[in-house]
This record gives structure tokens, C-alpha cells and sequence, in this order.
């Protein structure tokens, strides 16, 4: 397409090209004044379609004119001369440029036909070039854009479609991110599938996550005691690799258990050990486990609370666990038992272990999570592993007293008869030492405040043996504060 019209102003010629004689006019017409001598052929090529952009440049040249000239001639911008050139015969007296003379479109000369009157046009000839040439100038962006963008078409195919931008190769996710700590820790975490030795074949599903280089499994006492005797144990990591696992030792009081793969593949990667003493409320907490045997399943919460005395089962009917646990809102349910409770950084802080049910108990319900989790600290469930990789056998420290374990309130009172008619309080043991009595309420422990026995005995064992921990406990109404030195119990009674 031509852009010679696009916004250029083109002047008119003083003298155009002759045209054929002027034949004689018919009765109903006037007479045209004669357009000059002729210097062309007796008939020329009848103007075509193609000839008829000519017209556009009818409104710039009327803006063109001088301003002395009369009042231009209408036909001048409306019609071409047949061979498509503007008129070339010189202006006369009464305006310029004169009207051409119109030729039949099969050639034979007849007289020229005025054209219709045009005024309204003129008037607007100035608007409607602009228009002309604003939709010329868009659609010459417009093709331009069109043209460029097919020419770098990988296909040659061009769209009129723009699609939205596609994510970056390169794209990775920031560290301390939540999907970040999950693809760098799910693959250290595996499901375990525990299976009894009876002729039943009962068994269970729980998580646990790699200790060391040497295949040893942190987990749960629930999540494998059904297959301690006698049973058969299994841990599936996420690239879907299963290995056979046997019990290295477990501990019932604490709900901790240490497996090894038989055949512990190379490469193994440890996940990292936090400070759970370091652990603040409201910290963000990251649990990864198989709830209800959905494998590799991520969720994410807080730590809404510290220090929570928990107890529960050990899924057998056998001896309770206590923990002073780590409260997440962290969704856990049955499965994800024995699974890591991760901080941001993705360092181990607790192990999952229980979790609040709505018939009001702690333990492995089938109910679903209620936003209330309980984790074992980390640092209790590390000194636990450490011990029963050593002998196998669980250590424990103790008080040497026994107390209350069903009231609740006012504190943990010691017994007046042990188990079996035995003394509540051991002779020579850490609390007669420290001058405890039976009827003693202890309401203090480490700075913590003591509602029960269990509540006790779950922060007993956040020490070790040997620690020194300041009491306080209630006597006649008085109350006395004193240290105990822990002893040791080993193994489960």
C-alpha cells in the first residue's frame, strides 16, 4: 500500500496532461467549458478500481491552495482524469484547479457529466484526511508489530492471543521457605510399616526419620512395638526405595525407639538436630509424616505452647510415656507418630508423638486432628537415642519416691505405700536425701510449676541423672524449697 498520502501535503501541478476531445453533450446536461486542446489519444483506458485511491488526495491539496484563489471547484477533488494523474491544463479566471472531464468507462468520449454537488464534503474533506491518515499511520504500526512478531515465530505461525508469562527455568525457592525445608528434608524421612509376629499379622504405619550415617531410624516405642517380638518392620524413604529394619532398643517411658536398615544404602543424610530449650512460642514448626498411610504428607502450624505434661499409651495396653512436650496446632494424626517436628531452618526440634483427641485423652485416636499436637524435645529424645544405641537399654532419672498418679490440682503428692506394700520413699534414695516424706506435696520442680504426678514425672525426665534440681514442696501447710540430686533407673519395669 502506498503511504504517499499518509499526513503529506501534495501541491497541485500548473499544468496537467491534456485530455480527449470533449464529445458532444448530451440534451439533458449543460454543456462543460472546454478543458483545453488535446494532445492524447482519441480514447483512453478507463479508470479502474485500483485508480481510485487517487481521490484521497483531493483534501490535502485543497488545504494546499492559495488563499487568493476563488472557491475550488468540487469535482477537482472528487474525480481522477482517466489515466489517473491530476488535470494538467493551466487554472482559468474562475478558480483552480479546474474539474477533469469524465470519461465512460468503456472509452467512447461523450460529453463530461458534472459531478454532484460536493459541499458538505469540502467542509469536512480536513477531518475525514485526518481520519484517513491516523487509520493509515495505526494500521502501519499495527502490521509492523504483526510482521515482527510472526518474523521471530519459532513455527511461523503467529497468534492474536497473549499468553501470560511462564515461570522462569530458574526459579527457585528461597531458604527457610516451607517447601524449601520439605525438599531438603522428606528425603531423610521414611514411612515405617510395623507387622506383629502372631498368627494375625496385626501392625501399624508410623514415621521415622534417619539418626546417623549408619541407618539408624529415630522414632516412636508405639509406632514399632507391635513387632518387637517376633514382628517384622519395614521403612519406605520418599524415592519409593523400601528397606527391612530390626530394633536396636526402645524405651516405653519415653516413647522413643531406635531402628536400623539391615542393608543401610550409601549417602544416607542425617536431618539435623535443634536446641528444643531454645524453642519459643509462636515459632513456626514444619511436621512431616504418613497420616492414615498418606506418605510424605507436609504440614505446617506453630509452637503454641511449651512444657505441656502429656501421658499416653504406648498403643499396646503396656506402660504410659510421659513428656513435657512441645504443643503444636501443627495437623498430626495417626501416622505421622514418630515423624520430625522441624523449626524453620529445618533442624529437628521434637518428635510427633500424640495428639489431643475429642473424647478428651491423650494417645493415637482415630479421631482427626484438632490443632492440638504433642512433640517429645528433641534434646530428651537425642539423649534417649544416644543410650539406647550404646547398651540398648533406656536410662531414667528418678526421684525415689513415689507418688499420686490420679490427682490433679494442687500438686504431686508422695504416696504413703509404694507398689507392692514397698516404701513410698526410698530409703538412702535422692528424696529422703533430700529430707521428703510421705503425705510431702510437691507443687516445684526446676522452676516449674506442678499440678500432678504425671506433670512431675514428665519433667523428671527432661533430666539426666546426676542433675541437681530444686524442689519445693508442701508440708503442714509450709512450704519448703531443697535440692535433689537425680539418680538413675535402668530399663523398663
Amino acid at each position: 500500500m502506498s503511504t504517499e498520502n499518509e499526513g503529506k501535503a501534495v501541491p497541485g501541478d500548473p499544468a496537467a496532461p491534456s485530455v480527449p476531445p470533449t464529445p458532444p453533450v448530451p440534451p439533458s446536461a449543460p454543456p462543460a467549458p472546454e478543458a483545453g486542446p488535446s494532445s492524447g489519444p482519441e480514447s483512453s483506458p478507463a479508470p479502474t478500481a485500483q485508480e481510485a485511491p487517487a481521490a484521497q488526495e483531493a483534501p490535502t491539496v485543497q488545504a494546499a491552495q492559495p488563499p487568493h484563489a476563488a472557491q475550488p471547484a468540487p469535482a477537482a477533488a472528487e474525480h481522477p482524469t482517466a489515466s489517473g494523474a491530476p488535470a494538467s491544463h493551466a487554472a482559468p479566471a474562475g478558480g483552480w484547479p479546474p474539474p477533469p472531464p469524465t470519461v465512460p468507462s468503456w472509452g467512447t468520449p461523450h460529453a463530461p457529466v458534472p459531478a454532484a454537488p460536493a459541499a458538505p464534503r469540502k467542509r469536512t474533506g480536513g477531518l475525514v484526511a485526518a481520519v484517513l491518515a491516523a487509520a493509515l499511520v495505526a494500521g502501519g504500526i499495527g502490521g509492523g508489530i504483526g510482521y515482527w512478531a510472526a518474523e521471530r515465530g519459532d513455527d511461523g505461525i503467529s497468534s492474536t492471543t497473549v499468553s501470560s508469562g511462564e515461570t522462569p527455568a530458574s526459579f527457585k525457592r528461597d531458604p527457610g521457605t516451607v517447601a524449601a525445608v520439605a525438599a531438603t528434608a522428606l528425603p531423610s524421612v521414611g514411612t515405617i510399616k510395623a507387622k506383629s509376629g502372631g498368627s494375625q499379622g496385626e501392625g501399624g504405619t508410623g514415621t521415622g526419620f534417619v539418626y546417623d550415617q549408619e541407618g539408624h531410624i529415630l522414632t516412636n516405642n508405639h509406632v514399632v512395638a507391635s513387632a518387637a517380638d517376633g514382628g517384622t518392620l519395614s521403612v519406605t524413604f520418599s524415592d519409593g526405595k523400601s528397606y527391612d529394619a530390626e530394633v536396636v532398643g526402645r524405651a516405653e517411658g519415653y516413647d522413643v525407639a531406635v531402628l536400623k536398615l539391615t542393608n543401610a544404602p550409601k549417602g544416607l543424610k542425617p536431618l539435623p538436630l535443634g536446641d528444643s530449650d531454645k524453642v519459643a512460642v509462636g515459632d513456626s514448626t514444619i511436621a512431616i509424616g504418613a497420616p492414615f498411610g498418606l506418605s510424605n504428607t507436609v504440614t505446617t502450624g506453630i509452637i503454641s505452647a511449651k512444657n505441656r505434661p502429656v501421658a499416653s499409651g504406648d498403643g499396646t495396653g503396656g506402660s504410659n510415656s510421659y513428656m513435657s512436650a512441645l504443643q503444636t496446632d501443627a495437623s498430626i494424626n495417626p501416622g505421622n507418630s514418630g515423624g520430625p517436628l522441624l523449626d524453620a531452618s529445618g533442624a529437628v526440634i521434637g518428635i510427633n508423638s500424640a495428639i489431643q483427641s475429642t473424647s478428651g485423652g491423650f494417645g493415637q485416636s482415630q479421631a482427626g486432628s484438632i490443632g492440638l499436637g504433642f512433640a517429645i524435645p528433641v534434646n530428651q529424645a537425642k539423649n534417649v537415642a544416644q543410650q539406647l544405641i550404646k547398651t540398648g537399654k533406656p536410662v531414667y532419672p528418678v526421684i525415689g519416691a513415689t507418688v499420686n498418679m490420679n490427682d490433679k490440682g494442687e500438686g504431686a503428692e508422695i504416696a504413703e505405700r509404694g507398689t507392692g506394700s514397698t516404701p513410698s520413699v526410698t530409703p538412702n534414695g535422692p528424696a529422703a536425701k533430700a529430707g521428703l516424706k510421705p503425705g510431702d506435696v510437691i507443687t516445684g520442680f526446676g522452676g516449674h510449676q506442678i499440678d500432678s504426678g504425671p506433670t512431675l514425672i514428665s519433667e523428671i525426665w527432661t533430666h539426666k541423672p546426676g542433675d541437681s534440681v530444686e524442689i519445693t514442696y508442701e508440708r503442714d501447710g509450709r512450704s519448703v524449697t531443697t535440692t535433689v540430686v537425680l539418680g538413675e533407673r535402668t530399663g523398663d519395669s
